[in-house]
């Protein structure tokens, strides 16, 4: 839209404090305000001018009549895109915080990501939603198989999203006693358990049902049609499976904003979180290209909401990763008069917060 507009430096000012006014108060703003609050060096007869060829791109509109100048929702994609930094000050709170109370070695996953959406709907003042990592792209870190009866194994897949997958595999009967003893199995479960982990050890349950069985000595033939039966229903349970659910957090600290203070307006936006999320999934996770460059923080603008329900908000979300690869997404959804440098900062650096330490836990 700058592109476009060529918007010169005064104007770029003068739509930045218009911004900066509505967000702090939530009230339209006239030019004599503007002119005494933000040092413009101009009169309010030339801001009003400004105001006035900013409202004529459709960046500023007037609610009512008589009423001052708010952001239109291509002010504020403007304003984020062009006239503003994210705050350091808050992506350093935001890791200090997220450090000191998240524990990685004494919590679980659920623990962990319900944690991390607590203190950044409290830092943000907006609803959190996180989503638990997704088991589609995640990859087997080990494998183990272990005797659980004559004819049973209990085969565990653990991944690195930190979740486990566990099924009983059953082998062929008509086998004699001595064929079955105990600790013969324990031996053969433990090289055949070696054997999966190195061979399947960072590979993603997609792509784990071509595995070479031949490798494997006669001994083990008993144990591969159950063992292979088993990954292609793990593989054919995860293709299957929804997008992952999301921890959410902040109801209280969004009710605070006068946008959500209508009950039927926050009544649609918590029916739709509790009851359409999957129409949400595609807006904070797409499947994007492994590498370095793989994460990206997105930005929807009131309008520009493809949903209904939130086209009166801002959403902004990133994904995290675990060794380059998208795993799940983190994105604070508050009003269009969101507070952008801040709630950018907040979800850049939770993000680098859980990627880095997904990296480095799930590595040792």
């Amino acid at each position: 839209m700058s592109a476009t507009l060529n918007l010169n430096s005064r104007q770029q000012r003068i739509l930045w404090a218009t911004v900066q006014h509505y967000v702090s108060t939530a009230e339209p703003v006239g030019s004599k305000v503007l002119a005494q609050e933000y040092n413009l060096q101009v009169s309010p007869a030339t801001v009003r001018q400004v105001m006035g060829v900013l409202e004529k791109a459709g960046l500023l509109f007037q609610p009512h009549t008589s009423a001052g100048r708010i952001p239109s929702d291509g002010g504020y994609r403007l304003y984020v895109d062009h006239l503003i930094q994210p705050s350091k000050a808050t992506a350093q709170q935001v890791g200090t915080q997220l450090s000191r109370t998240l524990d990685w070695e004494g919590w679980s996953m659920e623990a962990l990501l319900r944690g991390a959406a607590q203190i950044l709907a409290t830092l943000s003042g907006y609803l959190t939603l996180i989503t638990v990592p997704q088991t589609s792209t995640a990859r087997i870190r080990h494998v183990h198989l272990t005797l659980v009866g004559p004819e049973q194994i209990l085969m565990v897949l653990l991944l690195n999203s930190l979740e486990t997958q566990s099924m009983i595999v059953h082998l062929p009967h008509g086998a004699d006693d001595e064929e079955w003893d105990s600790e013969a199995l324990a031996r053969e479960l433990q090289i055949l358990s070696n054997f999966l982990s190195t061979h399947l050890e960072g590979r993603s349950l997609s792509d784990i049902e071509h595995l070479d069985w031949g490798e494997l000595g006669r001994e083990f033939e008993r144990y591969v049609n159950g063992v292979r039966s088993a990954i292609q229903t793990f593989v054919r349970r995860n293709q299957s499976a929804s997008p992952a659910p999301f921890v959410i957090s902040g109801f209280a600290e969004v009710l605070r904003q006068p946008e959500f203070s209508e009950l039927q307006h926050m009544q649609s936006i918590v029916n739709f979180l509790e009851g359409e999320q999957a129409q949400l999934w595609p807006l904070v996770f797409e499947t994007l290209p492994e590498g370095p460059s793989s994460r990206q923080l997105r930005v929807w603008i009131g309008s520009e909401n493809p949903l209904e329900p939130m086209q009166g908000c801002a959403l902004v979300s990133s994904t995290y990763t675990r060794e380059e690869v998208p795993v799940g997404s983190i994105s604070v959804l508050g009003p269009t008069r969101m507070v952008y440098e801040d709630a950018i900062a907040i979800v850049e650096a939770a993000a680098d917060y859980l990627s880095t330490n997904f990296s480095a836990n799930l590595n040792q």
